[in-house]
């Protein structure tokens, strides 16, 4: 049976980093970026930190090897920028989709996993709260850099694009003053609870497959 649990990890690993990609895709254009900028930045920040924090440690605990989560991010990086790739070669500016900065927090869970000398609970709470706290500062850097995402997303819509999520003029300031700070807050809170899920999956997979 080790060739079915090995086999049934390794799925798992790969569903979570393309629909991490997806995710990535539909939420993480620069119309989510740019157009619903504040109001949607702590969304995005909560789901893209979630979403990196159950697959990594998931599978880092599967290897006990600190390092697999930031090879986990980077496959998930590779993912998005074949997809960039892809809406190139359809005519789309490359910027078209927001490659996100997943590497740095994915380093900081492995980090604490390897200071800690492998102790899984530290890496559950440390580690996640590392996560949470980060990827939102790392990815408004990120947003920063994109070119002129305002006129691209008038220029490009998205063909997928329902009619009432067209384009409009951000509402800046009029939500709340700080995207940032309220995405690493509740991102911080919430890739906790779901680092715990990611090591409670790789232990009843193990269970499963004994």
């Amino acid at each position: 049976m080790v060739w079915l649990r090995r086999t049934t990890h390794y799925l798992f690993i790969v569903v979570v980093a393309v629909n991490s990609t997806l995710l990535t895709i539909n939420a993480g254009d620069y119309i989510f970026y740019s157009d619903w900028a504040w109001t949607s930045f702590v969304v995005f920040s909560i789901s893209q930190s979630t979403m990196l924090v159950v697959g990594a440690i998931y599978y880092m605990l599967f290897t006990g090897v600190p390092g697999t989560a930031t090879y986990y991010a980077t496959i998930m990086t590779i993912y998005t920028w074949v997809a960039k790739g892809a809406w190139f070669a359809l005519g789309y500016p490359y910027d078209f989709v927001v490659t996100l900065v997943w590497i740095p927090s994915a380093m900081l869970l492995d980090l604490t996993y390897w200071a800690t000398r492998r102790n899984k609970h530290a890496a559950i709470i440390i580690g996640g709260t590392l996560v949470g706290l980060s990827l939102p500062i790392f990815n408004m850097i990120n947003l920063l850099l994109v070119r002129d995402p305002l006129e691209m997303a008038f220029k490009y819509p998205r063909p997928t694009l329902p009619p009432y999520m067209t384009p409009i003029e951000p509402q800046v300031g009029k939500f709340y003053n700080s995207p940032v700070a309220l995405g690493s807050g509740a991102g911080a809170v919430l890739s906790v609870p779901i680092a715990a899920l990611g090591a409670k999956l790789n232990t009843w997979t193990y269970r499963w497959m004994a």
